[in-house]
C-alpha cells in the first residue's frame, strides 16, 4: 500500500474535533497501536487497547473526544466522534486512489448480446458475459469474467468483482457490492421424493437485491421456488454465506461468516447473526434480534430478543446453563457417594 497524507489532510478526513501535539511527518501507512511507527496513522477503537495509546510511535492517532492523555513529541493526537468511523473515512479515500475504476468501456473480450443495454458510463471488463435482455446500470463497474444472465439488472453505481454470476432475471439496486465468487440466483434445493427417487422441483423465481447491499466472497442466494429470494436495503452479508430458497431478509441486517438461513424463514429489519449460526426454515427472526456465533435457530425469535446456542435460547440461560454444565462431573460424584452412603449402590447390584 502506497499511500501520501498530510497531517491536515488527515483532520479533514478523519472530521477530527479538536487534536493535540503536531506533526511534521507524512502519513504513508496504517498500523495497529501496537506496531506503528513514525509516519503511520493508527487509531483506538477499542477500550481494550487504551493502554498502548501512550506507548505508540505513530505519528498521528485517532482518538475519541473524551480521551485523557497527552501525546509525545512530533507525534498529533486527533480527537473524534467515532476512531473507527474516521478510519474508514480515510480508507474510503485510499481505496479510491489506489483502485480507481477504469474509464468506461466494453474490454474487447467481453461477449455481450446484441438485446442487452449497457450503460455509456459503465465499465465491463474482459472476458465477462452479459446475455440477452441484461442491463448494466450507470456508472456500474464489471470486472473480469463476471456473469450476467439474461434480463438480469445491475443497479447504477454497482461493482460485481471478478468471477461474480448473477443469474436469469435476478436484479440488483443501487451501489451494490459483490465480492470475488459470490452467485445470485443459482437453483434452490428442493426435491420430492417420488416412487424411490428425488425429483427435482424447479426453480422459476427470481433473487432481489436492495440498494447498498454488500456481500462477501463465495457467499450464494438461491432463486425463489417461485415470487423472489430477497435482501433489503443496506444489509451486509459477510462471506460464504448460504441464504436458500424464498428467504426474505430486511434492511440493515448484518449476517456473518459462514451463516446458513433454510428455505422461506424470514428475518426483519436489522437482525445480526454471528458466524456459523443457522435457521430452520419457515421462520421468523423479529426486528432487532441477535443471534450468537453458532446458534441453531428452530423456532420463531421475538423482536429485539438475543439468544444464543444449539437449540438458540435467550442469550442469559444459555450462559447460566453453560456455567452449570462445566458441575456437571462434580455434581455426579457428589450423587455416587450420598448413593453409597444411603446403600442404593448396595440394593441396585443385589
Amino acid at each position: 500500500m502506497q499511500v501520501q497524507f498530510t497531517a491536515a489532510e488527515i483532520a479533514v478526513l478523519a472530521e477530527a474535533k479538536s487534536s493535540r501535539g503536531a506533526t511534521t511527518a507524512v502519513i504513508r501507512g496504517l498500523a495497529a497501536l501496537a506496531d506503528a511507527g513514525p509516519g503511520d496513522l493508527s487509531f483506538l477503537g477499542n477500550a481494550k487497547y487504551k493502554p498502548e495509546v501512550a506507548r505508540t510511535r505513530a505519528s498521528v492517532v485517532l482518538l475519541p473526544a473524551d480521551y485523557v492523555g497527552e501525546p509525545a513529541p512530533d507525534q498529533l493526537y486527533l480527537l473524534v466522534a467515532h476512531p473507527s468511523v474516521a478510519l474508514a473515512r480515510i480508507c474510503a479515500r485510499i481505496e479510491r486512489d489506489l483502485w480507481p475504476r477504469p474509464a468506461p468501456g466494453i474490454h474487447p473480450s467481453a461477449v455481450v448480446a446484441s438485446t442487452a443495454r449497457v450503460a455509456p458510463s459503465a465499465t465491463v471488463g474482459p472476458l465477462c458475459v452479459i446475455e440477452a435482455g441484461a442491463a448494466i446500470g450507470e456508472r456500474a463497474h464489471v470486472q473480469a469474467q463476471v456473469f450476467v444472465g439474461r434480463e438480469a439488472v445491475v443497479g447504477d453505481d454497482s461493482w460485481l468483482m471478478p468471477g461474480v454470476v448473477l443469474a436469469a432475471e435476478c436484479v440488483l439496486g443501487r451501489r451494490v457490492r459483490l465480492q470475488p465468487g459470490v452467485v445470485i440466483g443459482s437453483d434452490g434445493f428442493g426435491y420430492e421424493f417420488v416412487q424411490g427417487r428425488h425429483e427435482k422441483v424447479p426453480q422459476v423465481g427470481h433473487v432481489e437485491i436492495g440498494d447498498d447491499v454488500e456481500i462477501g466472497a463465495n457467499s450464494t442466494l438461491d432463486r425463489a421456488r417461485f415470487s423472489r429470494t430477497s435482501v433489503g436495503e443496506g444489509t451486509k452479508i459477510d462471506n460464504l454465506v448460504q441464504i436458500a430458497h424464498n428467504v426474505r431478509i430486511g434492511r440493515h441486517c448484518l449476517i456473518c461468516a459462514q451463516v446458513g438461513i433454510s428455505g422461506s424463514a424470514t428475518l426483519e429489519d436489522y437482525v445480526v447473526m454471528g458466524g456459523q449460526a443457522g435457521s430452520a426454515g419457515h421462520l421468523t427472526i423479529g426486528k432487532g434480534a441477535k443471534a450468537g456465533g453458532r446458534a441453531g435457530i428452530v423456532s420463531d425469535v421475538p423482536a429485539g430478543a438475543f439468544v444464543n446456542g444449539n437449540p438458540a435460547m435467550p442469550y442469559m440461560l444459555e450462559r447460566r446453563i453453560a456455567v452449570l454444565s462445566q458441575r456437571l462431573p462434580e455434581l455426579f460424584k457428589r450423587v455416587d457417594a450420598i448413593a453409597d452412603h444411603l446403600g442404593f449402590a448396595k440394593k441396585s447390584s443385589s
